[in-house]
């Protein structure tokens, strides 16, 4: 029994588009998720960062300082560390993500992540409150808050992943379609390989041939379920370790201090002019008095003088 070779000539690029488009599509899906703990990797240390070098020392002990920064440290691996939950299988790694919890937060606060109904909201929120206690200028703390909102677009980025697979009639069809042109396809080249003398090539090829293909169809399947091959765990362990690393640090320890701005300076940094800003509730001494900040009049002419630099070197 033999059939034409050129039936399957004409479906296989149909095919082969199939294939491209199946694996495009979790590749796609792939690199988003990978991306987002990209981000999340980063602005988890970027969130530390800021907080460290931005606490303000005046008044408080460096007990209470080292305090405050680890509770900022653990809470941000928290919210990463409940994502990785959040994201994986149902039952998957629940007791060692209850432990791991209990071991590092404090008692009250691993409680309430792990009985909240969604866990990464709670430790977004939590982590909301320890960049509040923090003592800084408000400004600085919306700067950090912006980290906080990443957190909560890169969230909603891998549910939208998680809960909106590849619809199953493209999966089942692309299957069904690879199945019957592998079957089928020894008869259409029984002919190809009966007049040489390597006729029995042909029962070599076809699991050479099946493999691949089926192969490429396969690396789709497990790409579009990126969760459950991304080293996520990995990611937690090394934003704990770089966490917890940043806060350790002081400013000034390596023998360069950071320099008090001057009045002015941080006056037109914060764009503060002329606006008395009361004081905040953690006893941050950053806040810029009104007696402190230039006038309209001193802003314009230090702005005007700028213009006139700019067009000078403009016109060289």
């Amino acid at each position: 029994m033999k059939l034409p070779l050129a039936p399957f000539t004409v479906v296989s690029a149909s095919l082969g588009l199939l294939l491209v488009f199946r694996t495009n599509t979790g590749y796609q899906r792939w690199d988003e998720a990978r991306k987002n703990w990209g981000m999340n990797i980063n602005h988890t240390r970027d969130l530390v960062r800021m907080g460290t070098v931005w606490y303000d020392n005046t008044g408080v002990s460096p007990e209470k300082r080292q305090k405050d920064l680890e509770a900022l440290a653990l809470t941000t691996w928290s919210f990463v560390r409940a994502m990785k939950r959040h994201l994986s299988p149902e039952g998957e790694d629940e007791e060692d993500f209850k432990k791991e919890l209990r071991e590092k937060l404090p008692s009250e606060q691993a409680e309430a992540i792990i009985s909240a109904a969604h866990r990464p909201n709670r430790a977004l929120f939590d982590l909301g409150v320890a960049v509040e206690n923090l003592p800084m200028h408000w400004i600085r703390k919306n700067e950090i808050n912006k980290a906080i909102t990443i957190f909560e677009d890169n969230l909603g980025s891998s549910e939208r992943i998680l809960t909106s697979p590849v619809p199953l009639f493209y999966t089942r069809h692309t299957s069904r379609f690879l199945f019957f042109w592998l079957t089928f396809l020894p008869l259409g080249l029984y002919d190809s390989f009966n007049g040489s003398w390597n006729n029995l090539g042909l029962v070599a090829s076809m699991p050479v041939i099946a493999i691949f293909l089926l192969g490429i169809e396969e690396l789709a399947n497990q790409m579009e379920e990126p969760f459950t091959i991304l080293p996520m765990q990995a990611f937690c362990d090394k934003i704990y370790n770089w966490c917890t690393e940043i806060v350790s640090w002081t400013p000034g320890d390596n023998g360069v201090k950071i320099n008090e701005p001057t009045e002015v300076h941080t006056a037109l940094s914060m764009n503060v002019i002329n606006v008395d800003v009361p004081t905040g509730a953690n006893g941050g001494s950053s806040y810029i008095p009104a007696s402190a900040t230039p006038t309209v009049t001193q802003v314009s002419t230090e702005g005007s003088k700028f213009s006139r630099i700019k067009s000078v070197f403009r016109s060289k």
